[in-house]
């Protein structure tokens, strides 16, 4: 399983967990890892979208989902390109605003703190932007 997976499998009731999957338990530990290297600030920015961000990284899920159908059932190639760029442009999109997010809420907090720690911040974040460029 996935990190991504782990994230958007619904949530179980107490005393209904499935069998512990090694992965699964590996990406939480790099997770929590991740928390304690990011300042262990608590809730990130998305945290208060959530839902939202989970609804529509499932609407993207499905995109791609469609685009194996089309292959599969040997659709016509433009077709197929054209639902390729929409998909390229739904994640394009969600990475925008998760990044303006991260800005909003970790930059802004390294911003009152100021020093190294706003300098961590400003660079993580250009490399973050430097990514979205390429991709």
């Amino acid at each position: 399983m996935t990190t991504t997976q782990a994230r958007t499998e619904p949530d179980h009731a107490p005393g209904n967990e499935p069998h512990a999957d090694p992965a699964a338990e590996a990406a939480a530990g790099d997770a929590a890892g991740a928390d304690a290297q990011h300042g262990g600030h608590g809730p990130h920015g998305y945290s208060a979208q959530k839902d939202a961000h989970l609804k529509r990284l499932r609407r993207i899920e499905g995109q791609i989902r469609g685009l194996q159908r089309m292959v599969d059932e040997d659709v016509y190639c433009i077709d197929v390109l054209t639902q390729v760029s929409a998909g390229t442009k739904a994640l394009q999109s969600f990475a925008l605003s998760l990044l303006e997010e991260h800005l909003r809420h970790c930059v802004a907090a390294a911003a009152e703190q100021g020093g190294a720690e706003l300098d961590a911040k400003v660079a993580e974040a250009t490399a973050a932007i430097g990514r979205l460029l390429r991709s």
